[in-house]
């Protein structure tokens, strides 16, 4: 067994590194893939901190529900690149500066 300190750091620092490929990008999937790379060191940790909880599973309920909403978040997220695509003909989001017609 992991000690608790050890999978939170990797959640950080999967995080941490989410957080940078967010900031960092400019092509929109490469953004989504950040989005999901945090949400994912949160599903983590809340798994890591339902461990030590035997009695209670909220943890891994809320995990579930987070789940649920990045699924939902990605699907949506990429209709909306694919139609800002076929307007802009390019998924940079520098160059994609205006949404008017």
């Amino acid at each position: 067994m992991m000690p608790l300190n050890t999978v939170l750091l990797l959640g950080a620092a999967l995080f941490c590194i989410g957080l940078a490929v967010v900031v960092t990008r400019k092509n929109a999937i490469a953004v989504l893939i950040g989005i999901e790379l945090m949400l994912n060191a949160t599903n983590l940790n809340l798994v890591a901190f339902s461990r030590f909880d035997a009695v209670e599973l909220q943890g891994q309920v809320f995990a579930l529900f987070v789940i649920t909403v990045a699924a939902a978040e990605a699907a949506v997220a990429l209709a909306i690149v694919i139609k800002v695509y076929q307007h802009f003909q390019t998924a940079n989001l520098d160059k994609i500066n205006e949404l008017k017609g």
